[in-house]
């Protein structure tokens, strides 16, 4: 499970099996035990699933996916081995 980075004790990571066929670029965050998140990055940054995190936590991981979203974007490009395709 690669960590992409941590803020306030939130993990924001991939699993090395993101499926088959892969799904878009997106993250999962955890918090824990208090809750679990997985972020779309595009079109926009969006909330896929989400259990346990108050609509405040919420806001909040989507202000850090969008502020590093090139970032995320970028590892999972170098962790999964495929083009930068946006």
């Amino acid at each position: 499970m690669p960590v992409v980075f941590q803020a306030d004790g939130y993990r924001f990571h991939f699993f090395s099996r993101e499926g088959d066929p892969r799904e878009p670029v997106h993250i999962h965050v955890a918090n824990r035990g208090t809750g679990d998140a997985k972020l779309w990055l595009y079109p926009e940054v969006a909330i896929a699933y989400n259990y346990g995190f108050d609509a405040r936590t919420q806001r909040w991981l989507i202000a850090q996916v969008t502020e590093r979203r090139e970032e995320i974007e970028s590892a999972w490009h170098e962790h999964f081995g495929t083009g930068n395709q946006g």
